[in-house]
């Protein structure tokens, strides 16, 4: 079973607390997470590790990543309190 969660958090209207938090699941194990506040991706286990240092390796994979704070958590989050 393979699971990808995204989640935008945020607790007030405006926006600069908020953080994009992308998780990969596999067998209900988080595996390997990206947190905007933090920057990078961390890995949970042997496979996450693994991964993690590669993604993290490579400026567009990040840069990607980060910009979907921008693109999406910002963008929905001025909608929702609108």
């Amino acid at each position: 079973f393979y699971q990808r969660v995204a989640e935008c958090r945020f607790s007030s209207k405006d926006l600069q607390g908020i953080e994009l938090i992308d998780s990969y699941v596999f067998n209900q194990g988080e595996y390997i997470r990206f947190n905007s506040t933090v920057g990078k991706y961390v890995g949970y286990t042997e496979h996450g590790v693994y991964n993690a240092e590669a993604w993290n390796s490579d400026a567009g994979i990040l840069a990607q990543e980060r910009g979907e704070l921008e693109r999406v958590c910002k963008f929905n989050a001025a909608i929702d309190y609108s």
